[in-house]
């Protein structure tokens, strides 16, 4: 297959939806040569911040010396953002390759009786083998979904990193907190440290699967913390603290957001952890990738015509209360226009309500996805919380919209509700750059 041939492919896959389980992937892995056994691995679960932790580690390793390999989804605008080496997102042509490999295997599966692999195992299965052989020493995986039925966990980690657990894709993951905690804690693996920034009840079960497995867990706000600094001079840093180690001068951190913080501890965590094992992790390596790391669409701020602009990715409550603080943090006295866009299955009402303010403006689109909830759905909500809101059929043109208004009353945009919508508007957004 060539790279639209591979487009298509992948397309035909979404017929066989989101089916939770691990045996299609061992079948896939198997008939592949086991490529997730070629290298070491860091596992990465949690409701929100796994992406941006799955960056920073990714950087951190990179800024080691380590040939390292970084998994991650959904994408924003190619699928071959999803998967990079040293860096470098893999190119059309040896994706095309390698999913046409993984095609064969999965084809002969289907004739051997077994079911047919979901576009994420094949995608799963296609990182896995390229990380395997450009010969990466240590792959940064982000779960999909959950953790414990995710087509990711047929790895055995050196390292897992379970950021925070709230309410998502609770229709998958037992449909109450503690069964979200149950499906993340199953990344879990036995011996294998646990890092986490989780409370309350998903914390007690993860400490609780952690003993039954004899992993040692470490714990953010017990073991380990983090403060956000503005210093004078302009960015932002993060102090570090712990009672296993010395504390280190505060670190440079490139990614902006107050929730960064947490995410960026976990990681100075992380490397503290694998320097006892890897000498190159040494802490010049640990600043150098918190303050390079990018991770476009994550409190990204950027400027269109002296527009300030604030893209995030947030789709869950959690996120968007997440998003709020950093608003207020960071700009606390602009007025917010925002460009939103949602997806059905989420908890809309309580995504908006931890979200806008009195007097917020908000123009809706629909998101590209078939689970994408209507702009006038969306709108009906933010009218009822006594907003003003427009409702508008293409994302483009909500864009102008939202840009307009923003303009007129010097105000924020800010553009939010769904990786599905927010790639397209930063391609928009920066265009010609």
């Amino acid at each position: 297959m060539n790279y639209a041939e591979a487009l298509l492919y992948l397309d035909e896959l979404n017929t066989f939806g989101i089916r939770l389980g691990l045996a299609r992937m061992e079948e896939l892995c198997a008939r592949l040569g086991n490529p997730e056994r070629c290298y070491a691995t860091i596992h990465i679960a949690g409701t929100n911040g796994k992406g941006s932790v799955t960056q920073m580690m990714d950087a951190v390793c990179r800024a080691s010396d380590v040939r390292a390999g970084r998994y991650l989804s959904p994408h924003l605008i190619s699928y071959t953002e999803r998967m990079s080496v040293d860096g470098h997102d893999i190119s059309e042509e040896r994706f095309a390759e390698l999913l046409t490999r993984v095609r064969t295997a999965a084809d002969e599966m289907v004739a051997a009786g077994h079911e047919h692999p979901t576009q994420f195992e094949a995608l799963t299965a296609l990182a896995f083998l390229y990380f395997a052989e450009e010969q990466v020493e240590i792959a940064v995986i982000e779960t999909g979904l959950g953790g414990l039925l995710d087509s990711t966990n047929v790895v055995e980690p050196a390292l897992t990193i379970i950021t925070n657990v709230a309410m998502d894709h609770a229709d998958r993951c037992g449909g109450t907190l503690a069964g979200i905690a149950e499906h993340k804690a199953g990344i879990i693996k036995e011996g294998v440290p646990v890092i986490t920034a989780a409370t309350g009840e998903p914390l007690e079960i993860i400490e609780r699967r952690a003993e039954e497995l004899g992993a040692d867990v470490f714990v953010c706000g017990e073991d380990f913390s983090a403060e956000l600094l503005f210093p004078q001079e302009g960015g932002q840093r993060v102090a570090f603290h712990s009672a296993l180690c010395r504390a280190p001068e505060p670190f440079d951190l490139a990614l902006a957001g107050v929730y960064q913080a947490e995410n960026a501890a976990l990681v100075i965590m992380a490397a503290t952890l694998l320097e006892r094992e890897d000498a190159r992790f040494t802490e010049a390596a640990l600043r150098t990738g918190l303050r390079t790391v990018r991770h476009p669409a994550r409190f990204e701020i950027l400027t269109q015509e002296n527009l300030p602009v604030v893209i995030d990715g947030a789709h869950n409550p959690a996120g968007m209360c997440a998003l709020r603080a950093g608003l207020d943090a960071y700009f606390p006295d602009l007025p917010r226009v925002f460009l939103l866009g949602i997806l059905k299955d989420k908890d809309i009402d309580a995504m908006l309500a931890a979200l806008l303010r009195s007097g917020d403006t908000v123009i809706t689109v629909r998101p590209n996805s078939e689970r994408a909830a209507s702009a006038d759905v969306v709108a009906a909500v933010t009218l009822g919380m006594g907003l003003e809101s427009h409702a508008c059929s293409d994302a483009a043109e909500g864009l102008v919209q939202a840009g307009a208004r923003a303009r007129e009353r010097g105000a924020l945009l800010v553009v939010a509700g769904s990786l599905y919508l927010v790639g397209g508007i930063r391609a928009l957004l920066t265009a010609g750059r």
